[in-house]
């Protein structure tokens, strides 16, 4: 089965092929550690981490480039002003990496909870000071970029006579170009539309290396340009992140790299599309940011309860990643209880008995999930097959159909592959490493089960009463019990 994926450079799907097959590289932008993650920033991490997963089920080898972006990223964006890290560092009084450090943990025990897979190589952009300059350098001498004042700048103009800048997002560069009017010494660049590749520090700035032309920093793209040739080569197979990068930061990536070394070195863009909450991008500003640990604890104005890490984790598969997501507390709750039908199935599943004959239909689900995946990453689709089976799964575990023991054997197959390895749903208990806590509750129910055979009618429903009253929801069964919170 041959897998598509939309490449937003063409704007179509596209049969993916590697450069080097079987290895695949992989890059995706990492979080900017200043701040505390938000859905937002769950989304591409999720999405990336399933494409991980579902190449290397494949039988690629891929090696997956992750970055931290701890140096150069400026407020709004910008070619001037303070570096985030460096104003949260001034502010709390720290040491920048301490703030750095601080953030990073905390992203890493959020994508654990979330089940997302650690990345196999996450540079830091500070701890890639010397090939950022040697990128700068390359650009230099190529002639598309200039020095002023102690930075130097990439010369859009110039560039965009030879190469296409804007090709990525779609903007018209020539317009941009011609509306913008030289700068008369107001400002250390030719043309507003020019970025940073290397900037001077100002005297109060504290994040600061030497570099051939000031003291300075590099500029927020290069990071991403210089590590991702480093650990991947010249050109590599997939470059992703959300789609609020892709202008002005993807595109400048191209333009950066194309301009260093003569040639592309990315052959498919692939970018999530946003959550936003009423139709707006979640962000600070607007009051509708909601970190991830607010969601785990439901400390929130905007949320009516928490909701599990692999609750979020469901909610955001539900949508095919290049679509919008709308947040809503409804929504997480719809997720919730699909989630809970799902993993509850796929329980009953495992205690499922065979017999001789099957007597439901459950032939080719794995071959409709695998086509799913391969259109584009479509988790949607494939929750939706998983779906279609636990109506089998319920009728056999309430004796009205039966299964034999082959289709049996491949129906655990399949869900152990598409809910755990590749869609990376695990029970919640053992994503919260309390499997000891599982194990007490099926011991006092165990013991119930015996005081029933014994009709110790008395400790059989105290210990009933007592778990339902502590929130359990117990069923019995003609092979035991079930139970849940």
């Amino acid at each position: 089965m041959e897998l598509t994926i939309y490449n937003t450079l063409s704007r179509k799907k596209e049969l993916f092929v590697p450069i080097h097959a079987p290895h695949v590289g992989m890059y995706v932008c990492g979080p900017t550690v200043y701040g505390d993650g938000h859905l937002g920033h769950a989304r591409p991490a999720i999405t990336f981490d399933i494409l991980f997963r579902y190449l290397t089920h494949l039988g690629y080898k891929v090696r997956y480039v992750r970055n931290i972006t701890d140096v150069g990223h400026l407020e709004n964006d910008a070619d001037s002003g303070e570096d985030k890290i460096a104003k949260k560092a001034r502010l709390d009084q720290l040491e920048p990496m301490e703030v750095v450090q601080y953030y990073t943990n905390r992203y890493h025990k959020a994508m654990e909870a979330l089940n997302v897979l650690p990345p196999s190589i996450e540079p830091h952009a500070s701890g890639h000071i010397m090939e950022q300059i040697e990128f700068v350098q390359k650009i230099l001498d190529a002639g598309f970029a200039y020095k002023s004042a102690g930075s130097v700048y990439f010369d859009v103009e110039k560039y965009n006579k030879k190469y296409h800048y804007g090709k990525l997002s779609g903007r018209n560069v020539e317009e941009m170009l011609e509306s913008t009017r030289s700068l008369d010494g107001q400002s250390e660049k030719r043309k507003s539309v020019d970025f940073a590749l290397w900037k001077k520090a100002s005297p109060e700035h504290i994040m600061r290396w030497k570099a051939p032309w000031s003291e300075g920093f590099p500029g927020w793209h290069m990071e991403c340009s210089a590590m991702g040739t480093k650990y991947l080569g010249d050109e590599f197979d997939i470059h992703g992140g959300g789609m609020d990068l892709m202008f002005p930061h993807h595109e400048c990536e191209i333009a950066q790299s194309t301009a260093a070394l003569g040639k592309e070195t990315v052959k498919y863009w692939m970018h999530n599309n946003m959550i936003t909450i009423n139709g707006q991008k979640m962000g600070k500003s607007l009051g509708n940011f909601i970190t991830l640990e607010e969601f785990f604890t439901g400390n929130h104005p905007l949320l009516t309860q928490p909701f599990s890490p692999m609750t979020v984790r469901f909610f955001i598969l539900q949508a095919q990643y290049r679509s919008t997501v709308d947040f809503s507390s409804d929504a997480l709750q719809a997720s919730e209880k699909g989630l809970s039908r799902l993993m509850e199935g796929y329980a009953r599943l495992q205690k499922l008995t065979a017999s001789e004959i099957s007597t439901v239909e459950t032939a080719g689900l794995r071959t409709k999930c695998e086509e799913a995946m391969c259109d584009d990453l479509n988790t949607p689709i494939v929750i939706s097959h998983l779906f279609d089976a636990l109506k089998a799964i319920n009728l056999v575990h309430d004796g009205k159909e039966t299964i034999s023991a082959e289709d049996l054997t491949e129906l655990n197959s399949v869900f152990h592959l598409f809910v755990e390895d590749l869609l990376g749903l695990i029970v919640e208990n053992e994503a919260t490493g309390n499997e000891a806590y599982k194990k007490a509750i099926d011991l006092l129910l165990n013991i119930r089960l015996d005081a029933k055979k014994n009709k110790d009618w008395a400790t059989s429903d105290k210990i009933r009463n007592e778990l339902t009253a502590l929130g359990f929801e117990i069923k019995d069964t003609k092979d035991g019990f079930e139970w849940k919170i």
